[in-house]
């Protein structure tokens, strides 16, 4: 009878357990607070956009959204947290075009680009080239004569290795054929910082970094990548039609989460970033910030994934760009 006893009670300790597990898993999402992982530096523009966001999740949610910069590698350091955390949607990366861009310039990669399920591509961003106005550089052509002139004596800077700046960098260098060295920062802020300093004499800088300077005194706007002109610089020409072609593909900011998140959670997440980016008050703040709001559903994102991937590592061979 004692064993009979104790083997009920064991079987009804463990249905117990049972019960209480099943309740945990049918918990609305989010039931917790959310980690947003920023792979660059504070102050950027990724980290803005991160912040601008989650602010707004946290108050629609009723949950803390709490956004932490994990830089390093060139952005695969924090790329790799949010591969590699649990597929339960309380893991999320901001990131850049970046994320489809490293697959083509490293061979080994700590995680595959199946690894990220994309959510919602939040808004599309264009670099400008910009020179010290104590240059006295004042278009494209001067620059491309001055460096032909003295090889190897200048140089660029880009928001880091394996981005946008970088691929365009090496692309226009490959035209114009001059000799420049390319120095990355870890992140668009100290770029924005070195080339306000006089350690640069040209940048790739981010629209988000560039935007409260394009009125500078201090600095003169060559060129845009990107498709069109930029919308506050409509006298500012396309690096197309300043006669080098091929960067014509926006740069974006979006979000994913790893692959294994269950699709109820990246299609709730992406619907409720989707419509925070389309509220009035984000847009305005990208537009703002020199950014194209977007605000696309997963499902679209996922698209402009695998059409951006093919095309970066288009440009990556094309350009014999590799970081390995």
């Amino acid at each position: 009878m004692a064993f009979t006893r104790r083997k009920t009670l064991a079987l009804m300790t463990l249905a117990a357990a049972c019960a209480i597990g099943g309740a945990q898993a049918q918990e609305p999402y989010p039931s917790k607070p959310i980690r947003f992982i920023v792979p660059y530096p504070a102050g950027g523009g990724t980290d803005t956009i991160a912040r601008l966001i989650g602010t707004q999740l946290s108050q629609r949610w009723g949950q803390p959204v709490v956004v932490e910069n994990k830089p390093g590698a060139s952005g695969i350091l924090g790329n790799d947290i949010v591969a590699k955390a649990p597929g339960d949607g309380y893991t999320v990366l901001m990131g850049i075009t970046a994320v489809v861009q490293i697959p083509a310039l490293y061979k080994k990669v700590p995680y595959k680009l199946s690894d990220l399920a994309p959510v919602s591509q939040i808004a599309k961003s264009a670099d400008l080239l910009m020179v010290p106005r104590s240059s006295g550089v004042t278009t494209l052509a001067q620059f491309v004569d001055k460096a032909r002139a003295a090889p190897g004596t200048l140089n660029y800077g880009t928001y880091g290795n394996a981005t946008s700046s970088h691929m365009n960098g090496e692309r226009f260098k490959q035209q114009a054929g001059i000799d420049i060295t390319h120095i990355p920062y870890q992140g668009s802020g100290p770029e924005m910082a070195a080339l306000l300093g006089g350690q640069l004499t040209l940048a790739f800088v981010d629209a988000t970094a560039a935007y409260p300077h394009i009125k500078s005194d201090k600095l003169n706007i060559l060129a845009v990548t990107g498709s069109q002109r930029f919308p506050s610089l409509p006298d500012v020409p396309t690096m197309t039609e300043s006669g080098y072609p091929g960067l014509e593909a926006n740069g974006w900011f979006g979000m994913f989460v790893p692959a294994a998140t269950p699709k109820a959670i990246v299609d709730k997440l992406g619907a409720e970033v989707a419509a925070i980016v389309k509220s009035p008050e984000l847009h305005k703040r990208l537009t703002d910030m020199g950014l194209i709001a977007v605000g696309s559903l997963p499902g679209d994102f996922k698209a402009q994934v695998e059409t951006d991937a093919a095309h970066w590592k288009s440009v990556a061979e094309s350009a014999r760009i590799s970081m390995d």
